[in-house]
């Protein structure tokens, strides 16, 4: 029904192989707000997958890709209301399971936050490597952001030939604000402010405006020690990191 390319039968399979590995470190990647889904079907999907035992739960709303085919023919899905109700009520089972909610849409028991996002969100760095790979790299004077040859044969290819990269930008200056924001945001208890000079090479002043005016509006906490959304920040995550483009439309809207 959702256009992917497993079912229900084979995350299950999935699991059972995984314990008699005798590992039991692995994330569930759950979706809610689908085709005419109500709260109890929401809630009921999450208490199956609770049920499996992961460690780590991505619980994210279904949303409309461009270029898909939902896109072209729209399914029925939940309004606005029936899908924010669906987001408090998981998020209140999740609690109650033991799960803390570090990120927009990353749950975790204690101590199995996923490191590698953490990363991401913490603006740092990492390397790609094989087909569709993406990359980035901090230098002493620029950020470079890399993505490989995304098919395999052609990548195979192009790497045989010394050109295993499709695209390679420098994060221009003037962006490196908004990629920050738009990382350190989505983690609940945010970064520390001396973070940004660290990862970015700017002065925290370099963002002062936006920060004050995120503040005053209560979206970003004004603790200047630390840059961290609050509860009124998450909820329109877009309209906080949107305060950080520069010479861009101001976009709306919540996350």
């Amino acid at each position: 029904a959702l256009g992917r390319i497993h079912a229900r039968e084979e995350t299950l399979a999935a699991v059972d192989e995984l314990r008699a590995a005798g590992l039991d470190n692995f994330n569930l990647d759950l979706m809610y707000a689908l085709p005419s889904q109500a709260v109890d079907e929401a809630l009921a999907d999450l208490e199956q997958a609770l049920a499996l035992g992961p460690a780590h739960v991505s619980h994210y709303q279904l949303t409309l890709e461009a270029g898909t085919a939902f896109e072209r023919r729209p399914p029925p899905l939940p309004d606005d209301d029936a899908a924010w109700e669906m987001q408090l009520a998981c998020q209140s089972q999740l609690a109650d399971a033991g799960y803390r909610h570090y990120e927009v849409s990353a749950y975790a028991l204690p101590g199995r936050e996923c490191r590698h996002n953490l990363n991401y969100w913490r603006f740092g760095d990492y390397l790609g490597i094989g087909a569709g790979a993406h990359g980035k790299v901090s230098m002493p004077d620029r950020i470079v952001r890399e993505v490989r040859w995304k098919q395999p044969k052609q990548y195979v290819e192009r790497a045989l030939a010394g050109e295993p990269v499709m695209e390679r930008r420098e994060v221009d200056t003037g962006e490196l604000g908004f990629e920050f924001m738009l990382n350190a945001l989505r983690l609940a208890e945010g970064v520390p402010s001396a973070l940004f000079a660290e990862r970015t090479g700017l002065p925290l002043a370099s963002i002062a405006h936006e920060i004050g005016a995120a503040a005053r509006r209560g979206l970003l906490d004004p603790d200047p020690s630390v840059l961290r959304a609050t509860p009124l920040g998450r909820r329109f995550l877009n309209e906080l990191v949107a305060l950080f483009l520069r010479d861009a439309p101001r976009a709306r809207g919540a996350t």
